[in-house]
C-alpha cells in the first residue's frame, strides 16, 4: 500500500491494516484520510505546520503510488477495459471523476487501459479540481457542465457509498460494482449493484445492462446480480 510505504519512508511507525484503511475510505481524499488518522491518533512530534506536513506526505505517497502503477503491480478490475471498449464503439462520451491525485488517475488510465483508450476519454476530473469532494456532488455537476450533458443523460459507475451519494446528488443514474473494501456498504439508492463486470467467457455486465439500469424508486429493491 502506497500510504504505508510513505509512512515507513519517514519512520512514522504507522501501518494501516486492510480493515483500518477500509474504514478510512469512507473519508474522501487521501490528504483528508491522513488528517483524520492523525486527528484521531497523535500527530508526529515537532510538526509546526500540519497542512504543509500533510501536503508533503501526500506528495510522497503519490510518487510511490505512481511507481506501483508504473511497475505493473496494480491490476485492472475485470470487465473495465471491455466496458470502455463497448462505450467507445457506441460513441458514448467517457470521463473519469475521482477524488485521487490527477497525476495518479491519469497514469492509471494510460497504463492500465492503454494510451489508445486514454485518448478517447473526453476529460479526467481529479484531485482538487473541486472544493468539496465526494459524497458532495460537485465533481459530477462540474463534469456534466464541462461536457455539455444533462444529468439525465449520464450514467455513473462507482464502487463506494460516497461515490453513489455524489452521483445521486447530481441527479445521475449510478451503477455500483462493489470492491473488497465496500461490500458491506449501503447501496440502497443505486440503480443496479453488481459484484463485478467480468470478462469473457464470464461476462456478467454489458454496456447495455448499464445503460438500461433504472433509477431507483423508493420501496423497490435495486436491480442486482448474484455471481457464484
Amino acid at each position: 500500500m502506497a500510504f504505508n510505504r510513505a509512512f515507513a519512508a519517514r519512520d512514522l511507525g504507522i501501518e494501516w491494516s486492510i480493515e483500518s484503511y477500509g474504514e478510512l475510505l469512507k473519508v474522501a481524499g487521501g490528504k483528508e484520510r491522513m488528517r483524520q488518522h492523525f486527528d484521531n491518533a497523535d500527530w508526529p512530534v515537532g510538526i509546526d505546520d500540519r497542512d504543509a506536513f500533510i501536503r508533503d506526505l501526500h506528495r510522497s505517497k503519490t510518487d510511490i503510488f505512481m511507481q506501483i502503477i508504473g511497475d505493473g503491480q496494480l491490476p485492472l478490475r475485470s470487465g473495465i477495459a471491455r466496458l470502455v471498449d463497448e462505450a467507445i464503439a457506441t460513441g458514448l462520451t467517457l470521463a473519469v471523476c475521482s477524488t485521487s491525485n490527477e497525476r495518479s488517475v491519469t497514469l492509471i488510465v494510460e497504463r492500465l487501459l492503454g494510451e489508445a483508450r486514454h485518448r478517447r476519454f473526453a476529460a479526467i476530473f481529479a484531485g482538487d479540481v473541486v472544493s468539496r469532494k465526494k459524497p458532495d456532488p460537485e465533481i459530477y455537476e462540474l463534469a456534466a457542465q464541462r461536457l455539455g450533458l444533462a444529468a439525465a443523460e449520464c450514467v455513473v459507475i462507482e464502487d463506494s457509498r460516497n461515490g453513489l451519494l455524489a452521483a445521486k446528488g447530481a441527479g445521475m443514474r449510478c451503477v455500483i460494482t462493489i470492491s473488497g473494501y465496500t461490500g458491506d456498504e449501503d447501496f440502497s439508492e443505486a440503480d443496479a449493484v453488481y459484484p463485478e463486470l467480468g470478462d469473457p467467457p464470464a461476462v456478467h455486465v454489458t454496456l447495455e445492462d448499464v445503460l438500461r439500469s433504472r433509477r431507483a424508486i423508493p420501496g423497490r429493491p435495486v436491480e442486482s446480480v448474484r455471481i457464484p
